[in-house]
């Protein structure tokens, strides 16, 4: 139950108690008048003392329940706060507490969804919103908080403590709600935090959060309108490859809370110092037949930038087509031969590669030059199942689905499954993309090998090669 119904239970009895009294210390009145006079007969100034009495509970009662209509504390639609409540709750607090932060959640969608779905689907989804916000902070141990609704699809929400204490949370939960749903019916939400430290006055606090607010959407369509022209994406990455223009950062991979190894993340650079991700350039990469190029430029900065260290491992994400490439092939074992590093290299692909013994020859030559073979995105393509199966390899991962508490216990036979099959063939598991202790702390339960993710660690950028 949210916090607002409690409320307003406690409202209601304490009004219907209200109610109550009246009625009690008239009969209290009755029955000490009654004693006092100790007499069988009643004088005249009882019957005038109780009708007085009488009508004045009657007016009072009266009074109360007309009262009792007219303050509202919970929103009939959101099952939380009303607007006004609220704001005289968030003062209170803010009078009691030096620091204290407040969020404002939106539904950006409210509007298309009750275009598209009708009014009552939109009035459920506020309050499947509050109830799932509810959830998800329960689950990070914060309960009995301030909720209340704003307006359309705004939200706010008071918590004690400064804004860096939730910035994080709120980050995760935003991340988080992408999966969020309402009977099918997909939930786009966002938001904004402030605390106390920018006013100590309510309303300045709210004005900047949707002040905040619009900056963000304000970003996001700017990032919108700068979306590249698929013929300048392509000369942007042929640029790119041919002056290695590129970004390298790595995130700690971890074996019984111990680091053992990094995997690297690869953006390239554009001619304006744009960040170009894997998701819009490797399809121009794959159209225009430049991945074993790519693949070698990517090994040799990186190559380049650890080139001072000795026996760590660097996991690189490496196409399975470079791998049956000769010239790749030849190419890599020669530039691995004066490196003191390992390298990984991590495979996936959704068309299975039928020439299974010739594919087995090739990773146990690159095992010969010291190289380990990772094969990911275990449990979604079959083809990761049939090369777990059938290839010899040393690490397998599970894809980023099975990386929540949630999407593993719906799921536990087939990652039970999947963790003994490869244990049973010698071959260590890796679950990636952990992002809450939640899900560690379970993770950590199933036996799987090697942990990764922001709950463990962040990025860190090791090589940079700008225009």
């Amino acid at each position: 139950m949210l916090l607002p119904q409690t409320k307003e239970r406690e409202y209601r009895f304490k009004l219907a108690l209200r109610m109550g009294l009246p009625i009690f210390g008239l009969i209290l009145a009755l029955v000490l008048h009654t004693v006092l006079e100790n007499s069988q007969t009643l004088q005249v100034s009882f019957y005038v003392e109780s009708l007085i009495l009488l009508v004045f509970s009657i007016y009072f009662i009266l009074y109360l329940i007309y009262t009792g209509f007219t303050v509202k504390i919970t929103d009939d639609v959101s099952k939380t706060f009303t607007r006004e409540y609220l704001f005289s709750y968030l003062k209170e607090e803010l009078k009691r507490e030096k620091e204290y932060t407040l969020i404002l959640i939106s539904i950006d969608n409210l509007q298309d969804i009750n275009t598209l779905y009708g009014m009552k689907n939109g009035d459920n989804v506020l309050e499947k919103v509050a109830l799932w916000v509810a959830a998800y902070l329960k689950k990070q141990s914060i309960e009995n908080f301030p909720l209340g609704h704003i307006k359309g699809g705004d939200f706010i929400l008071g918590l004690k403590g400064i804004q860096s204490d939730y910035t994080t949370m709120l980050d995760l939960m935003c991340l988080k709600s992408d999966e969020f749903k309402v009977d099918d019916i997909e939930i786009k939400l966002s938001s904004s935090i402030s605390d106390s430290h920018y006013s100590q006055d309510l309303d300045y606090i709210v004005e900047n959060l949707f002040a905040l607010q619009e900056q963000k959407r304000d970003f996001k369509r700017a990032q919108k309108d700068e979306e590249i022209n698929p013929n300048e994406l392509e000369s942007f990455v042929i640029n790119a490859i041919d002056n290695c223009h590129l970004s390298i950062m790595t995130q700690d991979v971890f074996l019984d809370n111990q680091r053992s190894f990094r995997e690297c993340f690869i953006k390239l650079i554009s001619p304006e110092g744009k960040l170009l991700y894997p998701k819009s350039y490797m399809k121009v990469i794959n159209k225009l037949g430049l991945g074993v190029k790519y693949d070698l430029m990517v090994l040799e900065a990186l190559l380049y930038s650890a080139k001072t260290e000795e026996n760590s491992i660097y996991a690189l994400n490496i196409s399975p087509t470079s791998l049956r490439n000769e010239k790749f092939l030849h190419t890599i074992r020669e530039l691995l031969k004066e490196s003191k590093i390992k390298i990984m290299f991590i495979l996936s692909e959704t068309e299975y590669f039928s020439h299974i013994s010739r594919y087995n020859n090739i990773l146990n030559s690159l095992k010969r030059s010291g190289v380990l073979i990772t094969v990911d995105r275990l449990g979604t393509i079959h083809t990761s199942f049939l090369y777990l199966r059938e290839l010899e390899i040393d690490f397998i991962r599970f894809d980023t689905y099975y990386s929540n508490a949630e999407r593993i216990k719906e799921n536990r036979a087939i990652v039970d499954g999947f963790n003994l099959m490869a244990h049973e063939k010698g071959v260590k598991t890796w679950m990636k993309n952990i992002t809450d202790r939640e899900t560690l702390e379970f993770v950590d339960s199933l036996s799987i090998d090697y942990l990764q993710g922001k709950e463990l660690s962040s990025l860190e950028l090791v090589y940079e090669k700008k225009v």
